[in-house]
C-alpha cells in the first residue's frame, strides 16, 4: 500500500511541475491577476506545509508535504519570471482580487491552531482547493496559452493531492 501511496504522490506532482517555460507575450488582466494571486497563495502553501514537520506522523503525509514544498516554490519561481517578463507588478493592488474572483488567504489563526495530522490535513484540503478554485477562473477567463495550460496542470494536481489526503484521512489519520 505505501509503494502505491508514493507512486500516486509522485504522479499527481508531475502533473503540476510543467510550468518552466515562458510564455508567449499575449496576455491580458486575467492572466496577470491569477499570476498574482497565487503567488502568495504558494508562498502561504509552503508555510502550511512547513508545519508538517511536527504534525505529520504518517510517511505518506510528510512524503506529501516535502513535495508540495519544492513543487511550489518552483512554481513561485516561475510566476515571478512570468510577470517579470510581461513589466507586471508581483503584486495586485489591495483591492484587486475581488474583482477577479479572489479568494480570501488561510486564516493565520487557524494555521497557527494545526495541532495534528488530521488538522494539518483538513487545512491544506481547503487552501488546495482554493488554488482550484483560482486555476478554473484563469482557463475560463485567461488569455495566454502557456499560463491556462499550467492553470489546467495546477487544477489538476491539486485535485489528486485532496484525493491522496482524503484517503489519508480514511486511513485514520492521527490526530
Amino acid at each position: 500500500m505505501e509503494a502505491r501511496l508514493i507512486a500516486a504522490l509522485a504522479a499527481a506532482l508531475l502533473l503540476g511541475a510543467g510550468c518552466g517555460e515562458q510564455p508567449q507575450e499575449q496576455v491580458n488582466a486575467d492572466d496577470v491577476m491569477f499570476l498574482q494571486m497565487m503567488i502568495p497563495h504558494h508562498k502561504q502553501g509552503i508555510e502550511i506545509v512547513r508545519l508538517a514537520g511536527g504534525k505529520a506522523t504518517t510517511l505518506g503525509m510528510k512524503t506529501l508535504a516535502a513535495a508540495i514544498e519544492r513543487t511550489q516554490a518552483a512554481e513561485v519561481t516561475t510566476m515571478t519570471r512570468w510577470l517579470s517578463a510581461w513589466d507586471q507588478p508581483l503584486t495586485a493592488p489591495s483591492d484587486a482580487h475581488a474583482g477577479h474572483g479572489g479568494l480570501p488567504e488561510t486564516d493565520r489563526a487557524r494555521i497557527a491552531a494545526v495541532k495534528n495530522e488530521r488538522d494539518l490535513i483538513n487545512l491544506l484540503i481547503a487552501h488546495q482547493d482554493d488554488a482550484i478554485q483560482m486555476a478554473r477562473v484563469e482557463v475560463y477567463n485567461g488569455t495566454n496559452p502557456r499560463v491556462k495550460e499550467w492553470a489546467g496542470q495546477v487544477e489538476r494536481s491539486r485535485q489528486a493531492q485532496i484525493e491522496q489526503m482524503l484517503t489519508f484521512l480514511d486511513q485514520g489519520a492521527r490526530p
